[in-house]
């Protein structure tokens, strides 16, 4: 897997003016092929929470990669164990690290782990709690939290944490779960700051 990540190219072109915007491109790769209900509230949930960014993202799967497409700048996603809620894990509430982002001597690679069965054993006692035809709902809306925390890593080009909001380390089951869960604004003010230099030729 590692050598396959290795091997991406990116096109590094400045983000147009005007209306124009070229996309952030996600290439993902799944240890099992998720539901598509799932994964359309995980695209969902990382569309909403990056909103106020302006970002754009388009999904492609790894596999299918020609390293032919263009885009302002990607990043690649393990997402690993089962993304779904068909049969949930016995629970664990210090289930480490829900997903995490790569480093080589100092520098922060395009490339994040998102761990499903964690996410999922430490959601259990409250997904099961949600009305069953709602979890598909819930699960998706966290790990897209997860998710918009790596990416916060890689298109910031920091290793730093808010103390609150989707930029901080931990995370409740409950923050995981409600209807709303958002950065602070120092953390999209980063976000805002980091863009606009690449947009400006700061690759």
């Amino acid at each position: 897997m590692r050598k396959v990540l290795l091997s991406l190219v990116l096109v590094a072109i400045p983000v147009l003016g005007g209306d124009e915007v070229v996309p952030i491109r996600l290439y993902t790769h799944f240890e099992q092929a998720p539901p598509d209900a799932v994964m359309g509230f995980v695209r969902d949930e990382l569309a909403r929470v990056m909103s106020p960014m302006g970002l754009a993202f388009q999904w492609s799967s790894l596999r299918e990669n020609r390293g032919n497409e263009i885009s302002a700048r990607l990043a690649v996603i393990h997402f690993t164990g089962r993304c779904d809620v068909a049969n949930l894990a016995p629970p664990n509430a210090h289930p480490g690290a829900l997903g995490w982002t790569y480093m080589t001597d100092g520098a922060i690679l395009p490339y994040s782990d998102i761990d499903c069965d964690r996410i999922q054993a430490f959601l259990r006692i409250d997904l099961l709690a949600e009305p069953k035809e709602d979890r598909d709902e819930a699960f998706g809306r966290a790990i897209g939290r997860v998710l918009a925390h790596e990416l916060y890593h890689i298109f910031a080009n920091t290793t730093r944490h808010g103390s609150h909001g989707v930029g901080k380390p931990y995370y409740t089951a409950q923050e995981l779960l409600s209807k709303s869960f958002q950065f602070d604004e120092k953390e999209y003010d980063e976000l805002r700051t980091h863009w606009s230099d690449l947009a400006t030729g700061g690759f």
